[in-house]
């Protein structure tokens, strides 16, 4: 259901009942989106989410924490702390099917993950390419990466840090 509002016409003067509207145009309120916000399509150049997209190289879920990395192009593969190169610097929203276009974003917050314990501090993970753990890795050649702090049981705060590969 869409919210109403009372736009008074300035030529006639009269009050007419209108919608918001999801949509760019001159004189409109404009409506949020299903989750709340302003759609990003409505924001100016340079404000909104810092995303790229991305060729991937392997099927991502929702949620996975992505590496780059460069074969005849740039693409998107799943970071995986027990291998060196593959640090985490992004994180996708929807899944994809490779070879498909990704959206990755390099900053913000990570939804719809479970389990997470409130302001938890989250690493990459050795054992689940593209998860993240609350347990640091230890093990010699893996990757040790801070990636951000959760906010509650489904979303992260992601934050990566730089890589120590563990001797």
């Amino acid at each position: 259901m869409s919210k109403k509002f009372i736009r008074r016409d300035a030529t006639t003067g009269l009050h007419t009942e209108e919608s918001a509207v999801i949509a760019q145009t001159a004189d409109s309120i404009v409506a949020t989106d299903g989750t709340g916000k302003i759609p990003s399509a409505l924001m100016p150049t340079g404000i909104g989410a810092d995303t790229h997209a991305f060729v991937t190289s392997e099927d991502l879920s929702a949620g996975d924490l992505v590496n780059l990395w460069l074969d005849t192009t740039e693409k998107a593969r799943k970071a995986d702390a027990s291998t060196a190169g593959k640090e985490a610097v992004g994180f996708v929203l929807a899944a994809t099917t490779s070879p498909a276009e990704a959206t990755v974003y390099f900053e913000g917050i990570i939804t719809g993950l479970t389990g997470l314990t409130l302001a938890a501090r989250q690493y990459l993970s050795a054992s689940t390419a593209g998860a993240m753990t609350e347990t640091p890795v230890s093990a010699t050649g893996n990757v040790h990466q801070y990636v951000g702090k959760a906010l509650s049981a489904t979303e992260v705060s992601f934050e990566a840090t730089d890589v120590t590969v563990l001797v």
